[in-house]
């Protein structure tokens, strides 16, 4: 079993930056995939990106060339550094990881991982 705790939450305006942690514990793999998902309100949960084994690194659309994913395997912690916030990326954001048979690849939905953490709480306003 895998436990996954994030923190780095808080409110912001906009344009601020914020930096998320999570902090693996427990079983860990070297085939894991680790991303960052976000549940906006009344939105279905999005995936906002993820980097595999590989340390190949995916963003969603919305995000990219604000947000970077990182990890650090010695510390066993993921980061998501988010810059030039806007009110929309107001949401709770999730720390989640899986098991890849060979690495080297990330899933797209939300309901290919099977560890979750129990979501930091991100606010941007205007």
């Amino acid at each position: 079993q895998m436990q996954l705790v994030e923190s780095g939450g808080g409110s912001v305006q906009t344009g601020g930056s914020l930096r998320l942690s999570c902090a693996a514990s427990g079983y860990t793999n070297s085939t894991d995939c680790m991303a960052w998902f976000r549940q906006r309100p009344e939105r279905e949960r999005e995936k906002v990106a993820d980097i595999d084994s590989d340390g190949n690194t995916r963003y969603a659309d919305s995000v990219k060339g604000r947000f970077t994913i990182s990890q650090d395997n010695a510390k066993n912690t993921l980061y998501l550094q988010m810059n030039s916030l806007k009110p929309d990326d107001t949401a709770m954001y999730y720390c989640a990881a899986v098991s890849v048979i060979g690495g080297g690849y990330c899933y797209t939905a939300a309901y290919g991982y099977n560890y979750w953490g129990q979501g930091t709480q991100v606010t941007v306003s205007s």
